[in-house]
């Protein structure tokens, strides 16, 4: 049990830690960056956390595990078991529409190029229009 105390009280003092050198690393920043581009003031220790504080509800970032918010693979087991029971028709049916969504996607880059854009064998063009 004493052991478990050691090492609720480290994490705690890590986590203290590490807060105070991500404070002390904005404000290091901000105070030779921001005055000298911007022409606005340095900050104190407490600004700093503030700042960080605040984009921490503005953004939402520090202490995101797994990355499922931004499309990371917190499914993994879960898709390769949908994977591994897909017949070959599913597969390919499958890997055409993720084909659609990350390459085609809503904004038509899938015919961004025509076909004829890269036809080197042909011979039809004139070099005066190239130079």
């Amino acid at each position: 049990m004493k052991r478990k105390g050691f090492k609720i009280a480290g994490m705690v003092l890590l986590g203290i830690g590490a807060a105070v050198g991500f404070t002390f690393a904005v404000m290091l920043l901000w105070n030779s960056l921001i005055p000298s581009i911007f022409g606005l003031g340095i900050i104190s220790f407490w600004q700093a956390l503030g700042l960080l504080v605040l984009s921490r509800l503005l953004f939402g970032g520090f202490g995101h595990s797994g990355g499922h918010r931004f499309g990371g693979m917190h499914h993994r087991k879960g898709l390769r078991e949908k994977w591994t029971s897909m017949t070959p028709e599913e597969r390919k049916e499958f890997i055409s529409k993720r084909k659609e969504r990350m390459c085609g996607g809503r904004f038509g880059r899938r015919n961004f190029f025509d076909d004829s854009d890269f036809d080197f064998e042909r011979t039809d063009f004139d070099k005066k229009d190239n130079e």
